[in-house]
């Protein structure tokens, strides 16, 4: 009798310890995670190239918590005013508010509370530029892109993008207190990046987005054409990756990474467009899209590892 109540005991213990895990993980879920990671690739290295050395570990700190922050602050805000069209796609059906693990009015209040965190963070520890930036990218990525261009234009992905781009700048602007053109360079690299990186994605999730009237560039056009637009797309992230080079400049392992990697993107690129013309039922856009990501990735550890090998006295190339 003891052992069954210890046990019942064990298991209302178990379930009221989970339940404020599950709800964590709920309100984690709503921040995209994934998409934080990848944007925060991008922001460490750009100090260290402005810093041309290690930055203070309290400021690379507090620009990649703020900077975690106001994407969060952005996604949740798109997952409450893209909550009517994700129950209704396969890819985003599980997401916290679909599923109710979060109240519409929870996800609301939390949206808020993480952007004004991350302009507050980044204006007390780094500086007004920085944090005008952070607020300027979560208003971008708000109204810009989901209010305004998400459902209306087949350009949503170019122009909303933009949002992305924002890491690069409060990373530079963290360490220097201004925008220089090396700044700028990457700013565009990733500009011009996330069009070949997502129109993939939405090739892959073509029926999820017809399905609830998103005009994604898969959507509109055929395979062959958006097929064509990503090798452009990624022809012009490669050269403008290139121009950074003389401009920092650049060492022999950015240009490894930029011409290794680019090369690896492009070729994928051009596979993509082989089995569009030839009308091949899976496109297999995917691999695309992983190409992408390790491109970028690789792109940008170069970008924070070159400028400390340009320290080592005697290093050939630097």
């Amino acid at each position: 009798m003891t052992s069954s109540l210890d046990h019942a005991h064990s298991r209302a213990h178990s379930s009221s310890d989970s339940a404020p895990r599950n709800r964590f993980m709920a309100y984690l879920a709503l921040t995209k995670p994934r998409v934080i990671e990848l944007l925060l690739v991008t922001t460490a290295p750009v100090m260290v190239l402005a810093e041309r050395g290690i930055p203070s570990l309290w400021l690379l700190a507090f620009t990649l918590i703020g900077g975690a922050l106001s994407a969060g602050s952005a996604n949740t805000f798109n997952s409450y005013i893209d909550r009517d069209i994700d129950k209704d796609m396969g890819r985003t059906s599980s997401r916290p508010l679909v599923t109710g693990e979060i109240s519409s009015r929870q996800a609301l209040v939390f949206a808020w509370s993480l952007g004004i965190a991350s302009v507050a963070l980044l204006w007390v520890t780094t500086n007004a530029l920085a944090a005008l930036l952070s607020l300027a990218a979560i208003l971008f990525y708000v109204f810009v892109y989901t209010l305004w261009l998400k459902r209306r234009s087949e350009q949503n992905i170019i122009w909303g993008g933009i949002a992305g781009c924002f890491p690069v700048l409060i990373g530079w602007a963290a360490v220097t207190g201004d925008l220089s053109l090396e700044a700028w360079i990457l700013f565009i690299v990733v500009f011009l990046w996330t069009p070949a990186h997502y129109w993939p994605l939405s090739m892959r999730y073509r029926e999820d987005y017809s399905s609830v009237g998103v005009p994604m560039l898969a959507v509109v056009r055929g395979p062959r054409e958006v097929s064509v637009q990503v090798i452009l797309y990624a022809w012009a992230t490669i050269v403008m990756s290139l121009l950074l080079i003389p401009i920092a400049p650049m060492g022999p392992l950015y240009w490894l990474a930029a011409v290794g990697g680019g090369a690896w993107f492009i070729i994928e690129s051009h596979r993509l467009y082989a089995r569009a013309i030839r009308g091949e039922s899976d496109l297999q856009p995917m691999k695309v899209f992983h190409s992408s990501i390790s491109y970028l990735t690789l792109l940008f550890l170069a970008v924070g590892v070159d400028p400390l090998l340009a320290l080592i006295p005697g290093l050939p190339g630097y």
